[in-house]
């Protein structure tokens, strides 16, 4: 400001003895001081309405109570930076003191970030979140379903809380289960080790243990703050979630809240609450669905069965009556078995007539007696005809086919003989003689013909009957006549 100027100002004017300064004057004094003021320096607070536009800049303001600072990272200096800052956060920033004569204000160019208190806190948990993620503990793999209705559940809790009690309250309205529950530090330096033996102690129960062991495990904590949750951040309490074998829902804090253990379970609830709904289902809802589920089936069911009927009743038409399947079988069973019987009674005849002959010439022996006869006198001439060829030809042939005759009528002879011998054994054993020796008689009217019935034998007026060793003569009297 030159000194003529200077003079100007100081100078009586219209508005008395006040000063005046141009806005650009004002603008460049205020910058002036303050940067000359204040220089570098590093401030603490808390980040607020943190904005990363696509130009690449970072704006945001520095709380602490009521008072705010306005901050900006220029993008080539928030690339290099290894944090940037985040809503919540604290940190100490350091960087250049300047106004922004645009707005009439003034903010600090920061150039360097660092956590400090709950910031320090979320970005230690960050670094570890990161170094777990990379070991896998994380993966999706490794989760575990949810029973659909464990018998025993075990809870992981304060005992003198309000969790267990909302836990207990939400079990009795949804389905009452049986509830284990493990003491343990929600809070404090002991936190992460008794959480972690907690559930490290569900998991070495058995089935002959006096404590059930659980098939599920409830890990649950109310809201707090960062630092009243860190212990269920730490390592040994997420690696103790991990390698449970029993599945794991974890609830700690309200529906904000994080913790590195919401990672490593098998299931996170945003409160104790909601983890007891997930636990079991409702039992009016289940009672409602098993319902619905029975009237499905039921109506499934019925609607198959119509459907089958139908289909049923379908290919049945297409089906010739019964009576029209069996028709033509049982017509060639009818004429088979005709044909049988008939076939049948022809042999019977055939064999009656045939027996009928046999007997006829076993009863007449002198038929046998006539043939032989005949025989020997066919024979004789046959031999009177042949030796007197024969010896008017060739008397040595003549003895020859003397002798081969000679053999050949006593092998027929002999032949005949046997028959003869066997017919008459024949004969004896079916001769009526051999019955009537076995005490049996014949009756014969006068012409002497079988009287085989007492009809008949009334009927005569005289009757022999023939014994084994002769005949008498009888008279025969009817039935209401007496002998005497």
């Amino acid at each position: 400001m030159t000194d003529t100027e200077s003079q100007q100002r100081q100078s009586p004017s219209v508005g008395g003895n006040i000063p005046e300064y141009s806005v650009e004057e004002i603008s460049q004094g205020i910058k002036k001081t303050i940067e000359s003021e204040f220089n570098r320096i590093r401030v603490r607070g808390e980040a607020s309405g943190v904005s990363k536009p696509q130009s690449g800049h970072v704006y945001l303001q520095l709380v602490q109570k009521q008072h705010k600072l306005d901050a900006v990272i220029w993008r080539s200096r928030a690339r290099s930076l290894s944090l940037l800052p985040e809503n919540g956060g604290e940190y100490v920033v350091t960087g250049k003191l300047t106004s922004y004569s645009g707005r009439s204000s003034y903010q600090i160019i920061i150039d360097q970030i660092e956590v400090t208190g709950e910031g320090e806190l979320l970005a230690r948990l960050e670094r570890l979140k990161a170094e777990l993620t990379a070991e896998g503990l994380f993966e999706a793999s490794h989760k575990k379903p949810i029973p659909i209705l464990p018998e025993v559940i075990g809870v992981v809790t304060s005992p003198d809380g309000a969790v267990i009690r909302d836990i207990q309250n939400v079990l009795r309205d949804r389905f009452p289960r049986h509830v284990v529950v493990w003491p343990a530090a929600v809070q404090g330096p002991n936190c992460p080790e008794e959480v972690a033996m907690a559930i490290r102690g569900f998991n070495s129960l058995d089935h002959n243990s006096l404590v059930p062991r659980p098939d599920l495990i409830i890990v649950a904590r109310g809201g707090g703050s960062v630092e009243d949750l860190a212990g269920f951040s730490e390592e040994i309490v997420v690696r103790a979630a991990f390698d449970s074998t029993i599945p794991l829902i974890s609830a700690v804090g309200h529906e904000t809240d994080w913790s590195l253990i919401d990672f490593a379970a098998d299931l996170r609830a945003p409160t104790p609450s909601v983890a007891a709904e997930k636990a079991v289902p409702s039992r009016a809802e289940t009672t409602a669905r098993l319902y619905e589920l029975e009237s499905r089936l039921t109506k499934n069911l019925v609607d198959k069965i119509k459907r089958w009927r139908q289909r049923l009743q379908d290919l049945s038409r297409g089906l010739p009556r019964p009576d029209v399947i069996f028709a033509i079988p049982s017509q060639r069973v009818d004429h088979a078995t005709q044909s049988l019987l008939s076939s049948m009674r022809g042999r019977l005849q055939a064999d009656q007539i045939h027996l009928a002959k046999i007997v006829d010439h076993l009863r007449q022996p002198q038929i046998i007696q006539e043939s032989e006869k005949r025989f020997s006198i066919a024979a004789a001439k046959l031999n009177r005809r042949l030796i007197k060829g024969l010896v008017e030809s060739n008397q040595e042939r003549f003895v020859l086919v003397t002798d081969k005759i000679d053999r050949t009528h006593d092998t027929m002879m002999q032949g005949h003989h046997q028959k003869i011998s066997e017919l008459e054994r024949l004969l004896n054993s079916m001769s009526y003689e051999d019955v009537l020796r076995r005490g049996y008689a014949v009756v014969r009217d006068e012409r002497n013909r079988i009287v085989d019935t007492r009809v008949k034998a009334t009927e005569k007026k005289r009757l022999k009957i023939e014994f084994q060793d002769g005949e008498i003569g009888v008279k025969a009297v009817p039935n209401n006549q007496s002998l005497i």
